[in-house]
Order: structure tokens, then C-alpha cells, then sequence
């Protein structure tokens, strides 16, 4: 069991108002690249090109940074992702 100290408070205010904070998705074995790019191109309004690009830096990197900003404005991306079923978090 672990405890919320103020350090950690501190950790997540840092966070909130970082203003580059980055949304990144991980590879898994369940989504199909199609499903990926279509969630990138809808959720995070990429063109289908980089949408396309990003999947394949997560397929074979593990991971991709696929937009940053501020976290109030990437929350919401990343709650989508994760209905979609997509791995995502953000840093």
C-alpha cells in the first residue's frame, strides 16, 4: 500500500502546468496498425501520413511521443486512446 506524500503532490503539479508534456503510446500485440492510425487520425488530429509514421516508430521502438502540449489538453486524448484500447500515457 503506498502513500500520496507532498513530494508526490509536488510530481503531479509540476506536471499539470509543464507546459510540453508529451502523450506516447506503446506497442502491444493486441491493436492492428489500421486501428492505431485511425485513433491517431481521429483522436489526435493527425494527418494520415503521420498518423502512419507514428505506428511504425511504435511498432518497432516500443513507443512514440505522438503530441505534445499542455496536460489539460492531452488528458482528454489519452482517456480516448485508452477507450479505444490503445496504451498510452502521459509524460
Amino acid at each position: 500500500m503506498s502513500t500520496f506524500t507532498q513530494e508526490d503532490a509536488l510530481l503531479l503539479e509540476d506536471v499539470a502546468t509543464k507546459e510540453e508534456n508529451q502523450l506516447v503510446i506503446y506497442n502491444d500485440d493486441v491493436n492492428s496498425f489500421e486501428h492505431v492510425i485511425n485513433s491517431l487520425i481521429d483522436v489526435c488530429n493527425h494527418e494520415a501520413i503521420q498518423a502512419e509514421q507514428c505506428t511504425h516508430i511504435i511498432h518497432y521502438n516500443g513507443k512514440c511521443s505522438v503530441k505534445m502540449g499542455r496536460y489539460d489538453k492531452l488528458e482528454p486524448m489519452c482517456v480516448a486512446l485508452h477507450d479505444r484500447g490503445i496504451s498510452a500515457e502521459i509524460q
